[in-house]
C-alpha cells in the first residue's frame, strides 16, 4: 500500500478535476483506473493538524496543538499510546517507510541537554522557531520510528521551515551550521548544512522511496510518501521548471506528479495490480501569492470559496484519488468522505481484524447522512452533513479577509451554507435556519467527545 500526499495542492489543480494548465498523466492514469473523490475533506485546512488526522484516523483537536501548525524545531503531537497507519499495520506483519516531510513535531534535545514536549500544559507551537537551540549532533526522539515506520528519511516540516537538512532514521544527515542563504520567497531564518539544494528535496526523498519499495522483501509493504511541493518555496528543478502554463507553483504541480509516475515504475505490473495506491493534499491551495504563479485562469481550489487555512470549502476540500483491487474503475464518486477514513480503508484492506477505534470511518461505508468534521487555521470547528455546511465562527478562519473568530455553536456569528443551493458559500441561513448549528453540533460532541470552553461574545 501507498499514501502519497501532496502538500498544498487544491482540489483544482489536477487534469482529473478539470485543470487545463497544469498537466497531471500520472495522477489522471491512476484516477482512469481507480474512483477519484470529488467531496473528500481533510481534517483541518492546514498541514500539521491535517497529517495528525491522516494518520491516526483521529480528529486534530484531541492532539495537544488546538490551532495552527508546528515549526520545524516544535516536539511531536501524536501520543505514545495513539496508532497510526503505520503501527497498526507493522503490527500485522508489514514493513513500513515514511519519506518526506514529517511535520508532526520531533522531540529535539536542546543545547542545554533538555528535550521539550508537546504533552506539558501551556504548550503553544513556534510556526517561526529558528532552531538554533537544538543539539543536531544528537538523535531526536519521538519521531517516526516511534510511531510505527522501520524507515524513515526526509525533513522536519515544510520547505520553508529550518533545520535545512535531510533526516535519514532518527538523526540529521550532517550538522546544521552554516545560516541559510539566500531565504527563497516565504522561508525562515534558520541553520542548514553545507551543500543544501531546495530544488532536490523532492527528488531526494522519491528516489529513497524508490529505493526502499524496490527492495526484496517477503513482508506486504507500507509506504508514506509526503512531498514538499508545490507549497512555497516554489523550487521547481531543472527537468520540469517552465513545463506548466501556471508559473513555478504549477511547474510544482508537475514536479508532484512526476513522483508520483516515479514510486509507481519502481513497482512491477504485477505488484502495483495488488497494491492500494492513495494520492490526496493535506489541505487546499494558498491564492495570496501571485508571484508562484496563475491563480486566476488556473483556479488552483476550483470554483470553492477561499484558501488554505479558511473555514471555507477550498480550505479543506482536496482531491482524493484511490487505486488498487475492487476499487472502481473510472468512477467519479459524490460521496462525502474524510482524509481520517484512511486508517480505517487501509486496515480492511490490510484485513485487520481489530482496527483501533477512531473517528473516521472506511470510504466505502460513509453514509450520506454522517457528519464529516473538519476545523479551519484558528481551530474553530466546521462540520457538513450531506449538502449542510455549518462554520463555527465568523469570517475564514484562515487567511481570507476578513478572518473573524470563532464562536459557540448557539450564537449569531456560525454561517450556515446549503452547497447543493450554494456551491460558493454565499448566502448565509444563519438568520432562517439557526438551529440547524446547534442541532449538528450536538450530535457531533454526542458522538466524538467534542467539548471547547463557551466563548465569550
Amino acid at each position: 500500500m501507498i499514501v502519497i500526499l501532496a502538500d498544498d495542492l487544491g482540489w483544482g489543480d489536477l487534469g482529473c478535476y478539470g485543470a487545463t494548465r497544469v498537466r497531471t498523466p500520472n495522477i489522471d492514469a491512476l484516477a482512469a483506473r481507480g474512483t477519484s473523490y470529488w467531496d473528500a475533506h481533510a481534517a483541518s485546512s492546514v498541514c500539521t493538524p491535517s497529517r495528525y488526522g491522516l494518520l491516526t484516523g483521529l480528529h486534530p483537536w484531541r492532539s495537544p496543538l488546538k490551532a495552527g501548525v508546528l515549526g520545524g524545531a516544535d516536539p511531536c503531537i501524536i501520543a505514545d499510546d495513539v496508532p497510526t497507519i503505520a503501527s497498526v499495520l507493522q503490527a500485522e506483519g508489514y514493513r513500513t517507510g515514511a519519506f518526506g516531510k514529517w511535520h508532526l513535531g520531533l522531540d529535539w534535545q536542546r543545547l542545554d541537554g533538555s528535550r521539550a514536549t508537546a504533552f506539558d500544559s501551556g504548550f503553544t507551537p513556534d510556526m517561526q522557531g529558528d532552531g538554533r537551540d537544538i543539539d543536531y549532533t544528537v538523535a531526536f526522539r519521538n519521531g517516526p520510528l516511534e510511531h510505527g515506520f522501520e524507515r524513515y528519511f526526509g525533513i522536519a516540516g515544510s520547505l520553508d521551515m529550518p533545520p535545512y537538512c535531510f533526516l535519514d532514521q532518527d538523526h540529521t544527515v550532517g550538522v546544521p551550521t552554516l545560516e541559510k542563504q539566500p531565504l527563497i520567497t516565504s522561508q525562515r531564518p534558520g541553520l542548514t548544512v553545507p551543500g543544501w539544494e531546495d530544488d532536490q528535496v523532492d527528488v531526494a526523498v522519491t528516489r529513497a522511496a524508490q529505493e526502499w519499495l524496490s527492495t526484496r522483501d517477503e513482508r506486504p509493504f507500507f509506504a508514506y510518501v509526503a512531498a514538499a511541493s508545490p507549497h512555497r518555496p516554489c523550487v521547481p528543478p531543472a527537468f520540469v521548471r517552465g513545463t506548466s502554463d501556471a508559473g513555478v507553483r504549477g511547474d510544482s504541480i508537475h514536479l508532484f506528479d512526476w513522483m508520483v509516475g516515479e514510486l509507481l515504475g519502481a513497482l512491477s505490473d504485477d505488484v502495483l495490480a495488488q497494491t492500494l495506491v492513495i494520492v490526496t493534499s493535506d489541505n487546499g491551495a494558498p491564492m495570496i501569492f501571485p508571484e508562484d504563479g496563475d491563480v486566476v485562469i488556473h483556479r488552483p481550489n476550483g470554483a470553492w470559496r477561499g484558501q488554505k487555512a479558511d473555514a471555507y470549502e477550498a480550505g479543506h476540500r482536496v482531491p482524493l484519488v484511490v487505486s488498487g483491487p475492487g476499487i472502481a474503475m473510472g468512477a467519479e464518486s459524490r460521496a462525502l468522505v474524510s482524509l481520517l477514513d484512511l486508517l480505517p480503508t487501509v486496515g480492511r484492506f490490510a484485513g485487520v481484524a481489530s482496527l483501533p477505534q477512531v473517528d473516521g470511518v472506511a470510504l466505502d461505508e460513509r453514509t450520506e447522512r454522517e457528519l464529516v468534521g473538519a476545523q479551519a487555521f484558528d481551530g474553530r470547528l466546521v462540520l457538513r452533513s450531506a449538502s449542510t455546511k455549518v462554520i463555527y465562527g465568523s469570517g475564514s478562519g484562515g487567511f481570507s479577509e476578513p478572518v473573524g473568530e470563532p464562536c459557540a455553536s448557539d450564537s449569531e456569528l456560525v454561517q450556515i451554507y446549503d452547497l447543493e443551493a450554494d456551491p460558493e458559500e454565499v448566502f448565509d441561513l444563519q438568520g432562517s435556519e439557526p438551529s440547524v448549528a446547534v442541532s449538528l453540533y450536538d450530535e457531533f460532541a454526542a458522538a466524538t467527545g467534542f467539548s471547547v470552553p463557551r466563548v465569550q461574545e
